[in-house]
């Protein structure tokens, strides 16, 4: 018999105490205060999709800030190099799950992971002033034409003049109108496209021939998403990050982690969060002279809830696990994220069922995590995409994918 049950090595429950901890003393006690979205305090942290409409006091943030530097949480999740503590994707992992159990975004730092691959020269013009917060970046990778499948984009770079000129378009790019330069992905070979003709390049923001327009969804009143034109963009060869040719690749494995685990992370960080409440209110909330938590339909709401939350985090946790053991989890980092967009969603959709009206109240979490996990099904791939991923590896790989 093994002497405990499975549980996380001892540094990352560690972790998950610490940023629980702040979380639950820092973050929490000012949701409210964020979610009444004052147009005289300012924005500021990092963190989530970035779509929830909230604002706090310059002085609120300056404490959040001194808190995270003062926890060693601010750069925790940074390779050793870069000075954070070298936990891996399974640490990246439990951090954002606690992290996303509150609205109010920690400030931390966020670095694209394409970046670890810039040279030494480009380490000090971008990679470094991003981990000093200097310096924002934005991915631009979809297009009008080619979302779903990146392969077809028809954005170009052709070499000319010592450097390669940039024609194109890209869509649905986030935070693209701060961004002091662009992580843009481009064809440099027709031919090979996604197996070699793709290349990823750094483009300053402020380089002729760009034009950024905003783009309103219906997840927030700001404008967090944009169209971008390249039109006769030159940059220098200096400016190819990685290899040319390897920028699909680099794009790819970047979105695993960065984007489909993180989804799993959000999901399971909402809903955590979200059950608690519930738990609370059914017990407190009485109708029709009983407390909601006698009624059968809420006790097995809860319960689907619950289910959830295990099943998404233990995909992310096998996904995470294998990352950091070096294997290519394109496959399962695309379970986490359609577990998390659709289990996620679907619990938030009974949680805000539960709490009635108040669950569509602004000022009141719910409504926002809904906004997020909805998004979640789309963004970063559909739904549909992940499970032509799947399906292709239970294929590809047979028993060996679901055997134990």
């Amino acid at each position: 018999m093994p002497e405990r049950l499975f549980s996380l090595p001892p540094e990352l429950a560690e972790l998950r105490d610490l940023v629980r901890s702040v979380v639950d003393k820092e973050c929490i006690p000012l949701e409210a205060k964020f979610l009444t979205n004052n147009p005289e305090w300012v924005r500021g942290g990092v963190g989530g999709e970035g779509l929830i409409d909230g604002t706090l006091p310059a002085e609120d943030w300056s404490r959040l800030s001194a808190v995270a530097e003062s926890t060693g949480l601010a750069t925790a999740l940074l390779p050793e190099e870069y000075g954070g503590l070298g936990l891996g994707v399974l640490g990246y992992y439990v951090a954002s799950e606690e992290l996303n159990r509150c609205l109010v975004p920690l400030p931390v730092v966020s670095v694209n992971g394409a970046l670890y691959s810039c040279n030494e020269e480009q380490k000090e013009e971008y990679l470094l002033p991003v981990l000093r917060g200097e310096k924002r970046s934005c991915f631009s990778q979809t297009e009008p034409d080619a979302g779903s499948d990146p392969a077809r984009m028809s954005t170009r770079a052709v070499a000319r003049n010592g450097g390669y000129v940039i024609n194109g378009a890209k869509r649905f790019i986030s935070n693209a109108a701060g961004a002091d330069f662009h992580l843009v992905l481009a064809v440099t070979d027709p031919e090979k496209r996604a197996r070699g003709g793709i290349t990823m390049f750094i483009v300053d923001g402020d380089t002729p021939g760009i034009s950024i327009s905003p783009l309103h969804t219906w997840q927030s009143v700001r404008v967090h998403q944009y169209e971008i034109s390249y039109d006769e963009v030159w940059i220098p060869s200096s400016k190819v990050l990685g290899q040319v040719g390897g920028g699909f690749a680099l794009g790819q494995k970047m979105l695993a982690i960065q984007d489909r685990l993180s989804r799993g992370a959000m999901a399971a960080g909402f809903l955590s969060r979200g059950l608690e409440m519930a738990v609370d209110y059914v017990q407190d909330r009485v109708t029709f002279g009983a407390p909601m938590s006698e009624r059968q339909a809420v006790q097995w709401m809860l319960v689907d809830v619950l289910l959830d939350i295990k099943s998404i985090r233990a995909a992310c946790y096998e996904c995470a696990a294998r990352a950091d053991l070096g294997e290519d989890v394109r496959t399962f980092a695309a379970i986490s994220k359609l577990m998390g967009g659709q289990f996620g969603h679907s619990s938030m959709d009974k949680l805000m069922q539960l709490f009635g009206g108040m669950g569509e109240a602004m000022d009141f979490p719910i409504a926002h995590w809904y906004h997020q996990l909805r998004h979640g099904r789309i963004g970063g791939g559909p739904d549909e995409i992940q499970r032509i991923l799947i399906q292709r590896a239970i294929f590809k790989h047979g028993p060996s994918l679901w055997l134990a």
